[in-house]
């Protein structure tokens, strides 16, 4: 048995189909002078080759899916557009008068070594982005443009040792059961297109395209993020027992959608939707999301070369608040800077970025761009419901000058007699150690709290989670993140403010019961985990989820934590999780 993560959900059988595909050799060799200008133009032709490829794939996915998705095919057209990634590889051939896959290769290589250096998940799969867009541009320069499925006359699970988001498009569930990769997260693009596809898939397997040869026998569990090599009978009549559970919660679940996530006592909890991309909310309600709780805007900002207007951010924001209503979408200001930047991203931008100039601390030293985005996000609160949220706040300083800036845009927006929010709604997201201490004095000079477990785990607990080395060390349910938890939600109740949980802990059943205990107002997460936490709500009771929390806030480690909760679940509420 193999684990990896599992990205989209359902459990498939059947036989592999290993997609390891030739190496790709990239030849290297000198050119004339007078060859250059014919080099660039193949450069250019296998650009233009690829980008139509995609509109082509693009256009397929507007017939077959909707328009919801072709966003991510425009990212990779967006990186394809932007003149610098060509442009480096151009000059290469100039200056160096080699060939256009080799200087291709390079100007790849040099954006890759900085990807590398950043610690942030969202930007690392935006790396692999750049990765893929040029995989493309080689692939085409070298007459290699196969058809992924070709050859294959039954359904099959595809291994590989990573699928493009354009790969992932050509899958049809006639011809593919589900995909098993060495590599990927759960916030890459391709994961996207697994769930919207409906795809049983897992990914960061590491090696599983070395360990297994097409027609071997394999079965995916997406839901737990498992690959078993050779399944016997007796596991397969086990997951044949599966798939009947899991047809029948999916249908227990569709009649939740519409109901409100209120305890057996009658407290109701909200839950919403962590999204990254306006397009993405039609999805969050579908699964009966109540509102948007963090709405993430780097997207407008990364893998372009110039910044995005006023203009163009208004009418993003203003679609997200139209697209939501009546509920609510807490948009989050830019947290750029430090490991998230336009692209190319800068070389030497500090020896730990995640602590440098970035989120709000890189909005208060740019503050055209600060301004551009306030003015956008204030003329859109006209249109819908929405709250405005800064990021990494780390002391009331901070704080009350990103309120300055906000009440100084307001003022030139009446001037100017440019409607807007005159109450809209100014929030903090809770993210460092800091902040968890001064929480009563944030509370003081904000309307709420969002906090992030992500970054204030990291922080917390002194990690990178996305090193291999040190990530055993994450876990939400450290006894220190609960105690700090536990606190910010007393101090803004103190002051009469809702608080929300916004961090990957808030999409697990599991934790329902403790993050109900500890009395947050609004859990946000991702969409597809909506429907079951709802469920988990409506089977607790909110004095019995108090008990147990206040029990958990004296145990030793997130083990026990662990431990104690799947206990209290099954005694208490009949809830049993592995």
């Amino acid at each position: 048995m193999l684990k990896g993560i599992g990205v989209s959900p359902g459990v498939v059988w059947g036989k592999s189909a290993v997609l390891r595909g030739p190496a790709m050799e990239i030849p290297e060799y000198p050119i004339s002078p007078e060859q250059v200008e014919a080099e660039i133009a193949r450069l250019h032709e296998a650009v233009d080759r690829s980008r139509s490829q995609l509109v082509s794939i693009s256009a397929h996915l507007v017939r077959n899916l909707g328009q919801e998705h072709t966003y991510i095919l425009d990212t990779h057209i967006l990186i394809l557009d932007d003149p610098t990634f060509v442009k480096t590889a151009t000059e290469a051939i100039s200056q160096f008068r080699i060939n256009a896959e080799w200087a291709l290769r390079r100007a790849l290589d040099h954006f890759i070594k900085v990807f590398d250096e950043v610690a942030d998940e969202y930007i690392k799969e935006r790396r692999r982005d750049v990765e893929q867009v040029g995989g493309r541009i080689l692939h085409n320069l070298l007459g290699q443009a196969p058809d992924l499925l070709a050859g294959f006359k039954e359904p099959v699970i595809l291994i590989s040792h990573d699928l493009t988001p354009a790969d992932t498009l050509q899958l049809t569930k006639e011809k593919v059961l589900g995909f098993a990769t060495d590599i990927g997260s759960a916030t890459s693009h391709t994961a996207i297109m697994a769930r919207a596809l409906e795809i049983p898939a897992v990914v960061g397997l590491k090696n599983i395209s070395e360990r297994i040869e097409t027609g071997d026998l394999i079965l995916i569990d997406g839901d737990e993020g498992i690959v078993i090599l050779s399944p016997s009978q007796d596991v397969l009549e086990f997951y044949k027992a599966k798939q009947v559970r899991l047809r029948t919660q999916m249908d227990e679940l569709e009649e939740l959608r519409d109901l409100p996530p209120r305890t057996l006592d009658g407290k109701e909890i909200i839950l919403a939707a962590n999204i990254e991309y306006a397009k993405e909310v039609e999805t969050a309600l579908t699964y009966g999301a109540q509102g948007v709780g963090l709405f993430r805007t780097e997207y407008l900002f990364i893998n372009r070369r110039t910044l995005p207007s006023e203009e163009e951010q208004f009418q993003e924001y203003r679609k997200i608040a139209q697209m939501v209503h009546p509920h609510f979408a807490v948009i989050r200001t830019v947290d750029l800077g430090g490991d998230k930047f336009l692209s190319p991203p800068p070389l030497g931008g500090g020896l730990n970025p995640a602590l440098g100039l970035r989120a709000i601390r890189f909005c208060l030293k740019e503050i055209a761009l600060f301004k551009a985005q306030l003015r956008a996000i204030l003329r859109a609160s006209h249109y819908g419901k929405l709250r405005l949220m800064f990021p990494l706040i780390s002391g009331v300083e901070e704080l009350r000058r990103a309120r300055e800036i906000l009440a100084e845009t307001a003022e030139e927006l009446r001037h100017s007699g440019i409607p807007f929010d005159s109450d809209l709604k100014v929030g903090v997201m809770i993210e460092t150690p800091s902040a968890v201490v001064i929480a009563d004095l944030l509370a003081r000079e904000s309307d709420f709290f969002s906090i992030g477990t992500n970054d204030l785990s990291q922080y917390s607990l002194a990690i990178d989670r996305v090193n291999e080395e040190v990530a055993y060390l994450y876990d939400p349910l450290h006894p220190s993140i609960l105690r700090s938890i536990h606190s910010v939600v007393q101090a803004a109740h103190n002051r009469g403010l809702w608080v929300d949980l916004c961090g990957e802990m808030s999409g697990d059943p599991l934790n329902a019961i403790i993050l109900l205990g500890l009395e947050l107002d609004e859990l946000s997460m991702n969409p597809l985990f909506i429907p079951r936490m709802k469920q988990v709500l409506r089977s607790l009771s909110f004095s019995g989820a108090r008990e147990v929390a206040a029990q958990t806030l004296h145990l030793p480690t997130g083990a026990e934590v662990r431990d104690y909760l799947k206990q209290e679940a099954s005694r208490r509420f009949g809830l049993r999780f592995h």
